[in-house]
C-alpha cells in the first residue's frame, strides 16, 4: 500500500499563489511518474500535470504558464508551484502515483487531497 500525503492547500485570493506537498514514504514511488489531479464541486476529477522520473512535466492547458511541477526523488517528494491563481482553480488537489517512468499506463494511488480556494 503506497500512502500519498498532501499538505499546503489554503484559501488565497486571485492573482495569488501557492505551493502544495505531496510526499510518500516507499523508496520505489522515487522512481515513477507522479501526478497532480483536481475535483472542483459537482465537476469530474481533471488531470493537472505530470512528471515523470527524469523530471520532464506535462500540464493541462488550462494551467499551462502558471502551475509548475517538480519533484525531489531523494527526499521522497513532488510539489505543484501554483501562481496567477483563478478562482476557477479552487478544487480540491491529489496527488497520484502511476505505473510507470513516463505515466503512460495511468495511475495507481492517490492521496487524500489537499483544498485550494480562489477568491475573486
Amino acid at each position: 500500500q503506497v500512502e500519498l500525503v498532501e499538505s499546503g492547500g489554503g484559501s488565497v485570493q486571485a492573482g495569488g499563489s501557492l505551493r502544495l506537498s505531496c510526499t510518500w514514504s516507499q523508496s520505489t514511488y522515487s522512481s515513477i511518474c507522479m501526478g497532480w489531479f483536481r475535483q472542483a464541486p459537482g465537476k469530474e476529477r481533471e488531470w493537472v500535470g505530470s512528471i515523470s522520473t527524469y523530471s520532464s512535466a506535462t500540464y493541462a492547458d488550462s494551467v499551462k504558464g502558471r502551475f509548475a511541477i517538480s519533484r525531489d526523488n531523494a527526499a521522497k517528494s513532488l510539489d505543484l508551484q501554483l501562481n496567477s491563481l483563478k478562482p476557477e482553480d479552487t478544487a480540491m488537489y491529489y496527488c497520484a502515483a502511476g505505473r510507470d517512468f513516463y505515466c503512460s499506463k495511468g495511475f495507481a494511488y492517490w492521496g487524500q487531497g489537499t483544498q485550494v480556494t480562489v477568491s475573486s
